[in-house]
């Protein structure tokens, strides 16, 4: 059973206060760039999603920790976000797949949490004002203001080489027969994605400092550049080793793989006000005109006005018409901005890793 830590406060850095019950692990401060999640369910596969270093999660959804959790559902080795803020916590779970609860889980993971905010206006204020930094904890009120204050959020900050692998691995294709040799580049990598590409070929997966020289002595029928947290401007390294890539291999990027695609071909990425958190949002397909249901975890976005010529968009989410793909012609490469693999989410854009399969065979073909 979950149990509460005492009270305690989560101060926003423009000042405005919420009161709540500490969960989690203790921690008389914690500090984060404060965003919300519109998802209704998939809350351990959002906390264990790397994307989410440096952040404090706030569910908009008002009961969370409903069925438990279990050791399947994690999505990378252990947890990186900040923070978690939730409505209510559940005190007890409640499914046939549960190993434990929720609260235990972020205290394992020394992830501190608070509950019994209302998350209703804290969800407004991000929206009205953007992703503002917080502090919450035991605290004064003095203390966690400073704090929130000082916390420099996700601008300018290179986070990807705090998730990535140190060292490389292998993920064998679900069919052994199948001879498709895959690179993922883990920028943050979820783990869905390495087994939705198994499916597709054997993969390693690499640092996100490996460079182009190496990734194509392996030998690679495609490259995949995976999800990742932060700011892609401060990932040279990466920009560097997609262009040396770019012409010679298969590439396929998904979200902050997405953004640095962009960079590479001279694009620009902005941040956006509160960023695209959760498991229903509209994209359309520029090309067959097909709506889908995306899953989405990011804070920047591709610059669609700043594409050049042998470029061009393929996705637009129809919230706000932000860049959701791209496409550069004459050189097999493709991004999109969601998540195919979903987990949790709908599967609706799940064709794109047959695409990339697609792309790799044809490349195959003309060797």
């Amino acid at each position: 059973m979950s149990t509460a830590l005492g009270e305690g406060l989560l101060v926003m850095s423009d000042g405005s206060v919420f009161e709540g019950d500490l969960i989690g692990a203790p921690a008389p401060i914690a500090t984060g760039e404060v965003v919300f999640n519109t998802v209704l369910s998939g809350y351990q596969e959002v906390i264990s999603d790397p994307s989410y270093a440096g952040q404090i999660i706030t569910f908009t959804y008002p009961h969370i920790g409903n069925y438990g959790i279990n050791a399947t559902d994690f999505e990378s080795v252990g947890t990186f976000c900040r923070g978690v803020v939730v409505r209510d916590l559940a005190r007890r779970h409640s499914n046939f797949r549960a190993q434990a609860d929720l609260g235990s889980m972020l205290h394992q993971q020394g992830v501190p949490g608070i509950s019994g905010i209302d998350t209703r206006r804290l969800t407004r204020l991000i929206r009205d004002h953007g992703a503002l930094p917080g502090a919450f904890g035991s605290s004064s009120h003095d203390e966690l203001l400073a704090a929130a204050r000082s916390e420099p959020g996700t601008n300018g900050v290179d986070l990807v080489r705090t998730v990535t692998t140190p060292v490389g691995y292998s993920v064998p294709a679900v069919d052994p027969e199948n001879r498709r040799r895959i690179v993922a580049v883990d920028f943050g990598m979820k783990r869905n994605i390495a087994l939705s590409l198994a499916t597709y070929g054997n993969v390693d997966v690499v640092p996100a400092a490996t460079t182009a020289a190496d990734i194509i002595a392996m030998g690679a029928d495609g490259v995949f550049l995976s999800n990742g947290p932060g700011d892609p401007e401060m990932a040279p390294y990466a920009v560097e080793m997609i262009q040396g890539l770019l012409g010679t291999v298969p590439i396929f990027g998904i979200c902050l793989g997405h953004q640095l695609l962009g960079r590479a071909i001279g694009a620009d990425t902005v941040k956006l006000g509160f960023g695209h958190h959760g498991g229903n949002h509209p994209v359309k397909n520029l090309a067959s005109e097909r709506i889908e249901i995306t899953s989405q975890n990011h804070n920047f976005a591709v610059d669609a006005n700043s594409l050049p010529s042998n470029a061009e968009m393929t996705h637009v989410n129809l919230n706000d018409g932000v860049c959701e793909g791209l496409e550069v012609r004459d050189e097999r490469a493709f991004s999109v901005q969601h998540h195919p693999e979903a987990n949790p989410g709908p599967h609706d854009s799940s064709y794109l890793f047959e695409q990339f399969a697609e792309l790799m065979d044809n490349a195959r073909a003309v060797r």
